[in-house]
């Protein structure tokens, strides 16, 4: 039994090492076989196009040992310089190996058609300014306005419209009064320009209190304080003209570089200040019942309240947009600037409410509306964000 499992035992080892070798030299013989050479494929490169070097080429090494001046080496003949790779490539047909084992032969170029200029290996032009659209175009940009000059100019706008191309301008001296409303509109305009100028002349327009006051803006402030029911001797409406001369003089002062403004919070707060107070008064005769003198306020006395606020949250809103501008700056340092945008959507908001026929006081359940009551709302929401700005730039 154990010469049997001897025998056993050497002819299976025997077996294995002979299979081993004839699988390796059938491998083998199989590979020689295979090595044999691969087909050969013309290509034409395409007309007019240009030639996309081979990424699996490696591209001729550059010699940097010649110096300067130095005579180009020659070839082993002695006869001439050795042509370059690209000379080589170009007289005679390339053959590039595939990844697929197989041989690409490129064909001459032909002598008859004109040589594409290959690109390989060129810088791209550089396109022009002028071949670039809005390239550093800076001939239509508009001159940058002087600080102040959108303020001044806010101030002018709302009263020189009621003086100029309201229809039968200014009715506050009227010896027959039909146009009460529009009246009392105009009277608000008139005290929003009225303490605007009075800051600009004592606070904007100068650093402190030893400062002199400009001379336009002291006469323009004078000017406002005329009387606005006085008929003549002098008529209000040639004084607010002089007074709005005098502050136009003094805007085109500032576009010269002869005046000044000044864009700190410190000259700003007192404006603000200003505001808030003439609000407040006009929020309180929107939402009050009583008279100082403890009678109930007549319904005579409701639209003349209405349209007082409804002129001042008109020209608030003007300057307030110019103060966006002309203090942009520091509002948005202290972020104020979405503080001073509600301020000025709720001045709008004012400005949109029209009564259809007359103004109602009905009560606040009644089926008629409450105007004083729907301008008290944006006025009060006016306040409150000057309010707010106020306490964001004091600190």
């Amino acid at each position: 039994m154990e010469a049997f499992k001897k025998f056993a035992t050497q002819r299976i080892v025997a077996g294995l090492l002979l299979t081993v070798a004839v699988l390796w030299l059938t491998g083998t013989v199989l590979g020689l076989l295979g090595k044999s050479k691969p087909p050969v494929v013309t290509v034409h490169p395409p007309e007019q196009s240009a030639a996309v070097p081979n990424p699996s080429t490696k591209k001729p090494e550059t010699s940097h040992t010649q110096e300067a001046g130095e005579p180009p080496k020659t070839d082993s003949t002695g006869l001439g310089p050795s042509p370059s790779p690209a000379k080589e490539v170009s007289q005679s047909d390339t053959q590039l190996n595939t990844d697929s084992g197989a041989t690409v032969q490129t064909a001459a170029p032909d002598p008859e058609k004109p040589a594409v200029p290959s690109h390989a290996g060129e810088k791209p032009a550089v396109p022009s300014l002028a071949a670039i659209p809005h390239a550093l175009d800076t001939s239509n940009d508009l001159p940058k306005k002087a600080p102040g000059v959108a303020f001044v100019t806010a101030t002018i706008k709302p009263l020189s419209y009621e003086l100029n191309d309201r229809f039968w301008g200014w009715r506050p001296n009227d010896i027959l009064n039909f146009t009460d409303n529009v009246n009392n509109f105009q009277l608000g305009v008139l005290e929003v320009t009225r303490r605007t100028t009075v800051i600009l002349t004592e606070r904007l327009s100068r650093t402190g209190s030893v400062e002199s006051l400009n001379k336009n803006l002291e006469r323009a402030m004078d000017w406002l304080m005329t009387k606005p029911e006085r008929y003549w001797f002098p008529s209000p409406e040639a004084r607010y003209q002089d007074a709005l001369t005098e502050l136009a003089t003094y805007k085109n002062n500032l576009e010269k570089g002869d005046a000044v403004f000044y864009t700190r919070s410190d000259n700003l707060l007192p404006l603000l200040a200003v505001f808030d107070n003439l609000l407040g008064s006009c929020d309180e005769n929107l939402i009050k019942t009583k008279e100082s003198n403890g009678e109930t306020v007549s319904w005579f006395r409701v639209d003349d309240y209405f349209y007082y606020s409804k002129g001042v949250a008109s020209a608030l809103e003007t300057i307030l947009e110019a103060v966006l501008e002309d203090f942009q700056p520091i509002l948005e340092t202290r972020h104020g600037t979405e503080i001073l945008h509600h301020a000025i959507a709720s001045c709008k908001r004012a400005t949109e409410i029209e009564p259809w026929l007359l103004v109602t006081d009905s009560d606040f359940s009644g089926i008629l509306a409450n105007h004083r009551a729907n301008m008290a709302a944006p006025i009060s929401h006016a306040r409150f964000y000057i309010e707010v700005l106020i306490a964001v730039l004091s600190t």
